[in-house]
């Protein structure tokens, strides 16, 4: 008789609230949004040379939660971010001068992912979106950060810590590390490597830190490894638009769709659930 009651209140309790990964994760139309999200963001890495996260993160922000969606875009960041941090030829002197930068942001990128696993998932693709905006704004107003000079010894960790906390809290690379490491006077070809030496760093420290948070399902990383099939497509086919299209049009359009996509994930958070 007990054992009846318990199995008939087992079966009436209400179900666990569900992720996508708790779905079948071959559903078509989760496969379609990640192929989308990952072809066009590809795209716009391939054109511009950077954003791939950053853009992928905006969609898929649309139609998941920003925690099931940030493991998505490691294996896509880190295999088109090893290519972009070996070429340039300036890897030692580049990792000798970075290094301040980076290791705290490591450190910094562990603390933002428990904040990452404790915070609301609303609340996080909220301030997301208001980066997205911010950095967007920026890109499209031609800001300068002055260079460090002389400030550059204690700059760099600083500059680690913010970046680093931001990445483990969104997922993204980009703001303030961009704006930093575009004001340290390097040669374009040394920047962009830079810049993949840093993306590369950020996204192997943010596997390691939502591996450690239980952020990362072997779902999420398989599902991420078959992201880079389209990611990969896309680049390819925006290096061969980039010959045809003026880039700093281009930019400029990215810039102000990214933006208006940060609105739209901003308000979504912040005041759509106040009406």
């Amino acid at each position: 008789m007990i054992g009846s009651l318990e199995h008939e209140r087992t079966n009436t309790q209400d179900p666990l609230p569900q992720t996508a990964y708790d779905r079948t994760m071959w559903e078509i139309d989760l496969i379609v949004v990640v192929a989308a999200s990952f072809l066009l963001a590809g795209l716009v890495k391939g054109l511009v040379g950077l954003g791939l996260p950053t853009v992928a993160l905006a969609l898929l922000a649309t139609q998941l939660d920003l925690k099931e969606a940030i493991p998505l875009v490691l294996v896509p960041s880190i295999a088109t971010n090893i290519w972009q941090a070996m070429s340039g030829g300036a890897l030692k002197a580049l990792v000798k001068r970075l290094w301040p930068l980076l290791v705290p942001a490591c450190a910094a990128i562990w603390f933002g992912a428990g904040l990452l696993a404790s915070l609301d998932a609303l609340l996080l693709s909220g301030l997301f979106g208001l980066l997205v905006c911010l950095y967007a704004t920026v890109s499209i107003t031609g800001l300068q950060v002055p260079a460090p000079g002389r400030k550059e010894a204690w700059l760099s960790p600083l500059i680690g810590l913010v970046n680093g906390t931001v990445t483990g809290l969104t997922g993204s690379f980009i703001f303030p590390s961009v704006l930093y490491l575009q004001a340290l006077g390097l040669a374009r070809d040394h920047l962009v490597q830079a810049m993949g030496i840093t993306f590369l760093v950020s996204t192997t420290a943010m596997a390691v830190a939502l591996s450690g948070h239980a952020l990362l399902p072997a779902e999420a990383g398989l599902l991420s490894a078959v992201a880079l099939v389209p990611a990969l497509a896309g680049m390819a086919l925006g290096q061969l638009i980039r010959k045809r299209l003026p880039e700093a049009r281009f930019r400029k359009l990215f810039f102000l769709a990214l933006a208006a996509l940060g609105a739209y994930l901003a308000a979504a958070a912040f005041v759509t659930p106040q009406l």
